[in-house]
This record gives C-alpha cells, sequence and structure tokens, in this order.
C-alpha cells in the first residue's frame, strides 16, 4: 500500500523497506491534537468416552469445558469481525506523525480514550507485498458493529460504529478537521486506504474512514 491518507493535510507513502523494519517510516502531516493517553487459544481435555476392554469399562462422558473468553492483548484495537492490531503511539511534532511500520500495527494519535471530545484516531495499511491487513475489513465495515480498545493497563473501552464513509483523497483535506481534529463530541476514527490503485505518493484512491460513538 503507497499510502494512507491523502496528499495535503493529511499525507502518508510507505517504502518497502519502511515496513521491512530497514529504514525510518514516512511522515505524514496531520491535525494537530490533545496529547494521547497510555493507553487463544481454546484448550479441550481428551476425549474420555470409555476405556480399552468393551462397554463395561466405559467411563460416563466428560461434560465439554466451554473454551475461555478471548482477551484482548493490552494495547491493542479490536475490529468488529475480530482482527486486531498492535496500537503504536507516535508523538506528534509540528504536525508530523509517523505511518505504522507494518500491517499488523496501528499509529493511534489524538484525543485521550477517556476523553469528553475529539477524535481518537486508529490509521492503519490495507495491505503490503500481498497481504491483508487487519485494517482491510474496514471495507466490510457497517453501522452498529462493535469496536474495542484495550489500552496498556488492560482497561477496555468499547465503541458503535455510527458511520462508514468513503472519501477520495482529493477531498479528504477539506474535511480534515471535521473527521479527525481535537473538537466536538468524543469519537473513535478508524483510517485505512483502499480503492482503485493509481500509483504514486496516493497509492490507492480512496480512503475508507469508520467513526465510532463510545459505549456507556
Amino acid at each position: 500500500m503507497a499510502g494512507i491518507l491523502a496528499t495535503g493535510t493529511l499525507v502518508t507513502t510507505s517504502r518497502p523497506e519502511v515496513l521491512a523494519g530497514s529504514a525510518t517510516a514516512d511522515e505524514i502531516p496531520v491535525v494537530p491534537a490533545g496529547p494521547i493517553g497510555d493507553s487463544l487459544r481454546t484448550g479441550r481435555g481428551p476425549d474420555l468416552t470409555g476405556l480399552p476392554g468393551g462397554a463395561s469399562s466405559a467411563l460416563p462422558e466428560q461434560p465439554k469445558q466451554a473454551p475461555p473468553p478471548d482477551k484482548p492483548e493490552p494495547g491493542t484495537v479490536r475490529l468488529p469481525e475480530g482482527g486486531a492490531a498492535t496500537l503504536v503511539r507516535k508523538e506528534v511534532v509540528d504536525g508530523v506523525l509517523p505511518v505504522p511500520d507494518g500491517i499488523g500495527e496501528a499509529t493511534w494519535w489524538g484525543a485521550e480514550l477517556t476523553g469528553s471530545e475529539g477524535a481518537t484516531v486508529l490509521a492503519g495499511h490495507v495491505d503490503w507485498k500481498g497481504a491483508k491487513g487487519p485494517f482491510a475489513e474496514l471495507w466490510r465495515a457497517a453501522t452498529g458493529r462493535e469496536v474495542g480498545i484495550t489500552d496498556s493497563a488492560g482497561t477496555q473501552y468499547r465503541f458503535k460504529v455510527s458511520q462508514v464513509l468513503t472519501i477520495n483523497k482529493n477531498d479528504l483535506p477539506s474535511r480534515a478537521l471535521e473527521l479527525f481534529g481535537p473538537r466536538g463530541t468524543h469519537r473513535l476514527v478508524l483510517v485505512t486506504c483502499g480503492g482503485q490503485w493509481v500509483g504514486g505518493q496516493s497509492g490507492y484512491e480512496a480512503n475508507r474512514v469508520v467513526i465510532a460513538d463510545p459505549i456507556t
């Protein structure tokens, strides 16, 4: 993927050597926002339906154990279909934020999870070198689905999707403050790219923007 956000107010380009971990991530100008806070296996016992030697020595069927609940890892986002990405906090310096270093990461900036206003923004790559990232599922997102975030202390936050937008990258800069800014009601904003591949710095022609509201 060659870009998450649009050229202009919000820009990113990705190079193969960046995602391979051999170079520093490209940087993208973003809307400055306030600081953000710090943020299976299932086991099954042996099937003991009986012992060797015939039915007379059979043991009663053992009750099946329910699999343990899926416990999110600290510092992760869990998307509606179950995809997960590691949250990577980057300091916003002069309005510039590095992009994630791989498809399994989501760059996190903006309002705190406990904030009363502003956007908590997570940006992730949709794919790289033929491998799809968890943020690819944003292209199947629907209103009413839930997104979960677990901060570094293990505290969990739940959000419900309220808007699903597809925005051409040329149109995104004019909506940057509206979508990603530090004002307005508190919301979670998930961003990735996709649509038609156009190459160059833009990469894909569009951004998928999913907005979710806190569940209280």
